[in-house]
Order: structure tokens, then sequence, then C-alpha cells
């Protein structure tokens, strides 16, 4: 019988360096994992990532590549991994976390989704990696 290995949980800005070839090595090092993550049905997000990803992707890119047509595009393609839908519950255990961690509200959310989709990592460049938050472990890919 095969181990299954537990989902990695991937950030926004993750997936913005991997659809922005302007980024460079951070470019390289998040295409890598998010196809690699995708490729083993190991990754997940949630509402709030596909909304920040969207937001980014058409109002803050600096070139026209991103019409809303591609984000919905992407949108749909992201959509077919694992997504977490937040509860009004999940909204008040991220604000604990937020308490506790030293960590905004949104990257609490971010954490609470992880943690709630049974993720052994959370992939961002926006907290500390090798930091362990609610039993997720913090990696940068950029690291």
């Amino acid at each position: 019988m095969a181990i299954l290995e537990a989902r990695e949980f991937v950030d926004t800005n993750v997936l913005v360096y991997a659809y922005e070839p302007d980024a460079g090595d951070r470019h390289l090092a998040a295409r890598e994992l998010v196809a690699r993550l995708g490729g083993s049905r190991r990754a997940a997000i949630s509402v709030q990532v596909l909304q920040e990803f969207h937001v980014t992707m058409t109002r803050k890119m600096a070139h026209a590549a991103y019409t809303p047509e591609v984000a919905r595009a992407r949108l749909q393609m992201l959509s077919r991994w694992p997504v977490h839908s937040p509860s009004a519950d999940d909204v008040v255990a991220a604000a604990e976390i937020s308490a506790e961690s030293q960590v905004s509200l949104w990257d609490a959310m971010i954490v609470r989704s992880a943690n709630r989709m049974g993720c052994a990592v959370l992939w961002t460049e926006d907290l500390n990696p090798g930091q362990v938050i609610s039993g997720v472990r913090i990696q940068s890919p950029f690291a």
C-alpha cells in the first residue's frame, strides 16, 4: 500500500511569482514548485489565495499580458486543486493564531486554511522559514 504524502499549501505570492516571468530567479523557483506540487496532486490553496491571485494578476502586474480573461483561465486551473473555503469559525481561529503567533490576520487565515487542509507545509515568502505555526511548517521556495 502506497503512503500518501501530505498536502502542501501554496500562498498567493508563490503563485504570482510562478506566473510572472519578469521575476527572474523567483519565477524559476516558484514555477518549479508549483509544477511539482500540482503534478503530484499535493498542492492546496484557499479561496483567499484565489482572490488575492486574481487581484494581483489583473491590477498589480506591470504589463498588459494579464487580462481578466487570462486571470480567469488561471483561476479555473488553480481551482481544480483542493481549495479551503473558510467559515466564520475559521476567522475566529485565525484571530487566535494571529494573537498567539504575532502575525497579521491575513497571514493567520492562510495558516488556518493550510492547517484545515491537512497541509504539513505552507510555501510563502511572508512568514519565517522553519517556523511552525498551528502544526504547519513555514517554507520559502526562495530561501
